[in-house]
């Protein structure tokens, strides 16, 4: 499922055609996606002019000019595709998709047309009041973004005091954090020498500004690289990240650690039924 870097990268991609835009056709091939589409999906967003273009977890948000918000989530195969002439990057290019998974089209007053494809139909879109956003179950829970002024050293002592699972699991709860993943709590913990699996009661205050360091300086990288592409993860014009290709411990095991002067081997353990990639030596 794409991450936040993913998720980030596709709004900063779409972000050029579609804020302050007006949606001029919309076009839903199908009735559902994971969820059954809103009711009046394609009148309450056909004339409706985009305001922004947000990102919350990895969760897509559009505000709209009439009073509700877009909101969109990739699932496991989600993508959108870009059609206004624009060049693409220097990214490698992922393979077309096949036009009979393209459901979902949007055309804009400039002439922008873009497409959501999704082959297994694991993502969806909904319409919220935009006044009642943040109160809606999928976000009143949330934790604080962690590229925002939210995520402190504070914040996590307050979440990890007297806590007995370990530090990846509660960094995967989206209470605590809002939007990280595993493979980038993976690359987090290693940087900030953290074992994935100490209670996180237990881990040395100490530690933890460098942990919230990591995390933002691991998503900052994996944004500016495109985010990672695994299976079906592209970008709005249709290109595969490269963040994958700098792992140091995920999808690593066997390997050497790659901290200088370090000699362990990168170990893969599962918690919670996820794959759990580090090294016992330098992570602590």
């Amino acid at each position: 499922m794409p991450e936040l870097p993913e998720v980030e990268t596709v709004r900063r991609g779409l972000e050029p055609t579609l804020a302050g835009v007006r949606l001029t056709r919309v076009e839903a091939r199908r009735p559902d996606l994971r969820f059954p589409l809103p009711d009046g999906f394609v009148q309450r967003l056909t004339g409706a002019r985009i305001e922004r273009l947000e990102r919350r977890a990895k969760y897509l948000l559009a505000p709209l000019d009439r009073g509700d918000t877009l909101v969109m989530h990739l699932g496991m195969t989600g993508r959108f595709e870009i059609e206004d002439g624009r060049t693409p990057g220097d990214f490698v290019r992922a393979v077309a998709p096949d036009p009979k998974h393209a459901h979902v089209v949007f055309e804009t007053e400039p002439g922008a047309r873009i497409t959501y494809y999704d082959p297994r139909r694991f993502g969806f879109m909904h319409l919220i009041p935009t006044g009642e956003v943040d109160a809606h179950p999928w976000f009143a829970a949330m934790g604080p973004e962690p590229l925002g002024p939210g995520l402190t050293p504070q914040h996590l002592a307050a979440a990890f005091k007297g806590r007995k699972q370990g530090a990846k699991t509660l960094l995967l709860d989206q209470k605590t954090v809002a939007g990280l993943g595993n493979i980038y709590v993976c690359e987090a913990l290693h940087r900030a020498r953290i074992s994935p699996t100490k209670p996180a009661g237990r881990i040395a205050r100490a530690k933890l500004p460098g942990l919230v360091t990591a995390i933002r300086e691991v998503l900052d990288e994996a944004i500016a690289a495109g985010g990672s592409s695994i299976s079906d993860y592209a970008d709005a014009q249709g290109a595969l990240g490269y963040f994958q290709h700098r792992f140091r411990v995920y999808d690593r095991e066997g390997e050497a650690c790659p901290t200088p002067g370090c000699s362990g081997v990168i170990r893969r353990v599962v918690q919670a039924g996820r794959s759990t990639f580090h090294c016992p030596v330098c992570q602590r």
